[in-house]
């Protein structure tokens, strides 16, 4: 599969809070086709778990693969070999046609302010993680930001967030309240919702379009696997509404359900 040739990682603008990984991690998506993955990084199943009160909270891993040099991974949803492709995007006519806008993540979002912490969120990117609602909904936590633990419950459930939709600033500095990660991939899995989730890069790894020109690097981003966003090459959510499964085995190898 033939590839543009990679851009320098100067050519993309770097989010607030986070750093671009090392050149040799990148993504290249394919026209109508597979996420062509460079660099070997960590790719593991990664399960949403709730808390006491049944509220999305943390994430338990499963599956390891190991990845070639470069992986071609599924985006249409339709593969049978999951995660990666087998080339099923031309047996169905795979429209993964990209429709997200290449502008920074902050350009689109509202801030919500607070005395000690201000969020910034930008909807658009909302993959339905739920982890926004865990300990009180972060939009109401936000403004009670002068006790250290309310504090503390909206760094977890901005930092949980695994778009990068959400974003807490200390007040008072300026300064996001990120913390950057190495160069990562999981598989999104939702037991709770029934469904199977986005691709989530992680610790600032390129992500170059089809036509070739490269979106903000940012430190957490979901891309769709699915098939089904409206928000190409990003997810909106929609692997949920649409009960999407990837048919891979739950982290004690067991299927999911």
């Amino acid at each position: 599969m033939a590839t543009s040739p990679t851009p320098p990682v100067s050519a993309a603008p770097v989010s607030p809070g986070s750093q671009a990984a090392p050149a040799q991690f990148r993504i290249e998506i394919t026209d109508n086709g597979p996420f062509l993955v460079y660099g070997q990084p960590p790719l593991v199943q990664l399960f949403i778990t709730l808390d006491d009160s049944g509220q999305s909270w943390s994430y338990r891993a499963g599956q390891r693969f190991e990845l070639e040099e470069p992986a071609a991974l599924c985006r249409c949803g339709h593969s049978q070999h999951k995660p990666f492709c087998d080339g099923s995007h031309q047996r169905v006519g795979f429209d993964g046609t990209e429709t997200a806008t290449l502008a920074p993540i902050l350009d689109g979002a509202q801030r919500f302010d607070g005395p000690a912490l201000q969020l910034s969120d930008n909807p658009d990117y909302c993959a339905n993680a739920r982890f926004c609602d865990g300990h009180g909904s972060i939009w109401q936590l936000v403004p009670r930001s002068d006790d250290p633990q309310t504090v503390a419950l909206v760094l977890h459930e901005a930092q949980h967030c695994p778009s990068g939709r959400l974003l807490a600033w200390d007040k008072a500095s300026g300064a996001p309240l990120e913390a950057v990660d190495t160069p990562q991939l999981g598989l999104l899995e939702d037991p709770p919702s029934q469904a199977s989730g986005p691709l989530w890069v992680r610790g600032g790894i390129v992500i170059q379009a089809a036509d070739g020109s490269v979106y903000e690097i940012r430190n957490r981003v979901t891309l769709c696997r699915c098939g089904h966003s409206q928000n190409k090459p990003f997810c909106d959510g929609s692997h949920v509404t649409a009960q999407w499964q990837d048919g891979l085995p739950g982290p004690a190898g067991e299927p999911q359900h």
